[in-house]
C-alpha cells in the first residue's frame, strides 16, 4: 500500500482565483483512494484579475515577468497553506494559469514557473502537465478525466461546470471526453459589466425572460459542430462569443437568463446524444453546480434518463485541484495521467515536469 500527500494548485478560466486542496491518496492493489483533507482558496484582486486576463496580449519580456512573479506568488500560498495546518507534503502538482491555448497551431501555455514555484515555497513541484501532448499531436485538454476514471469511476458521466464546461464518460471501453463549450466565463463576463463578480445561485438569471435571437446566435456557433476531441478555451470566447453579447440590446437580466439556457442546451444535447441507458448517473462539479438556475435548468433539459449528483461542497470546489494533485502521483510515479483517448494524441502519455527547490 502506498500514500502520498500532495498540494494540488487550480486556477482556471474564470479568473475567481486559486485553489488549494490537500490531498491523501493511497493504492491498495490497482485501486486509488482519496481524501481531501485541507482546502483553501485564495481571490485574486481586481488589479491581479486584470493582469492575468491581458497576458495574452503581452510582449514577451512582460509576459516572463509575470510567468516568473506568477510562480513566486504560487509558492508564497503554499507556504502559507502548509504553515497555516503544519502539512506534511510529498509535493505540489500546479496546474497553472492558462493565457494561451491553440493546439491545432501546437501550443499551449500555462504561466505560473514551476522553479520560482518550488524555489518560494521549498517543495518540490511538478507542473506543465499540458505541453507534452500537445507535442504528441493531442488537444492537451481536457486533462480531468483520468481522475474520473480511477477516483469517480462509479458515475457515467462527470461534468465540470468551470469557466468552460467539459464532460468525461466510458465509451466503448475508452475514456472519452472533452469541451463542450462554454460555461461560467460567460455568465461571469456580463455580472462583471455591472462589477459584479458572479450571479449568485443563478438570481438574476432567472428573474430574465428568454432571448430567442441571442439563443439562436450562441448555439450556432460553429465551435458545437465540431467532433470530438476538441477544447477551447479565452480566445475562442473573445472572438466569437464576446461580439454576439455586445451586440445585443436587452437587460442583464435577459442577456444572463438566456446566456445560462444556451449552456444547458449545449450540454443536454451532448449528454442525451452519448448516452445508451435508460438511466445515467451524473456527477455535476465546478462552480456552476452551485448556480441553482444553471442546475434547475439543466435537470429539466435532461428529464427522467438522467439523475445529477453535485455530490460534497467540496469535491464541487476542489475537484479539479484534486486531480491535479494525482496527476501529479502518477506522473511521480512514471505512469500515464493524460489519455490519447480524450486528447487525441499519438499515445498516452506521462505528462508534467518536475521542479527540484533551490
Amino acid at each position: 500500500m502506498q500514500t502520498y500527500n500532495v498540494i494540488g494548485l487550480m486556477s482556471g478560466t474564470s479568473l475567481d482565483g486559486l485553489d488549494l486542496a490537500y490531498c491523501q491518496f493511497t493504492r491498495k492493489n490497482e485501486t486509488w483512494e482519496f481524501k481531501i483533507l485541507n482546502t483553501k482558496s485564495v481571490d485574486y484582486t481586481p488589479q491581479f484579475k486584470a493582469q492575468l486576463k491581458n497576458a495574452i496580449n503581452l510582449a514577451v519580456p512582460e509576459f516572463t515577468e509575470l510567468h516568473n512573479s506568477y510562480g513566486t506568488w504560487l509558492g508564497e500560498q503554499v507556504k502559507l497553506f502548509v504553515n497555516e495546518h503544519n502539512l506534511r507534503v510529498n509535493f505540489i502538482a500546479s496546474h497553472g494559469h492558462t493565457t494561451h491555448h491553440k493546439p491545432e497551431k501546437g501550443f499551449t501555455l500555462q504561466i505560473g514557473s514551476g522553479q520560482h514555484l518550488a524555489n518560494a515555497s521549498g517543495i518540490q513541484t511538478i507542473c506543465d502537465f499540458r505541453s507534452n501532448d500537445v507535442a504528441l499531436g493531442g488537444q492537451g485538454a481536457p486533462l480531468v478525466p483520468i481522475g474520473d476514471m480511477h477516483l469517480f469511476s462509479e458515475y457515467d458521466f462527470c461534468l465540470n461546470l468551470g469557466g468552460i464546461s467539459n464532460v468525461s464518460f466510458k465509451q466503448n471501453n475508452k475514456r472519452v471526453a472533452y469541451d463542450i463549450g462554454i460555461a461560467n466565463m460567460l455568465l461571469n463576463y456580463v455580472t462583471n459589466t455591472i462589477n459584479l463578480a458572479y450571479d449568485k445561485n443563478g438570481e438574476l438569471a432567472k428573474s430574465g425572460v428568454l432571448n430567442k435571437e441571442l439563443l439562436h446566435k450562441l448555439n450556432s456557433l460553429e465551435y458545437y459542430k465540431l467532433p470530438y476531441p476538441k477544447s477551447t478555451g479565452y480566445e475562442w470566447f473573445k472572438k466569437e462569443i464576446i461580439p454576439i453579447i455586445e451586440k445585443t440590446a436587452d437587460t442583464i437580466e435577459n442577456i444572463l437568463h438566456t446566456s445560462a439556457v444556451h449552456i444547458c442546451d449545449t450540454i443536454s444535447n451532448d449528454l442525451l446524444n452519448a448516452s445508451n441507458k435508460a438511466e445515467n448517473i451524473l456527477l455535476v462539479t465546478g462552480g456552476g453546480a452551485l448556480n441553482g438556475f444553471l442546475m434547475s435548468t439543466l435537470t429539466s433539459k435532461l428529464g427522467t434518463s438522467f439523475t445529477i449528483d453535485t455530490t460534497s461542497k467540496t469535491v464541487i470546489e476542489f475537484k479539479e485541484a484534486l486531480i491535479f494533485a494525482f496527476m501529479g502521483v502518477l506522473r511521480h510515479l512514471e505512469q500515464p495521467n493524460v489519455l490519447a483517448s480524450v486528447t487525441g494524441a499519438k499515445k498516452d502519455s506521462s505528462c508534467g515536469v518536475i521542479y527540484i527547490p533551490q
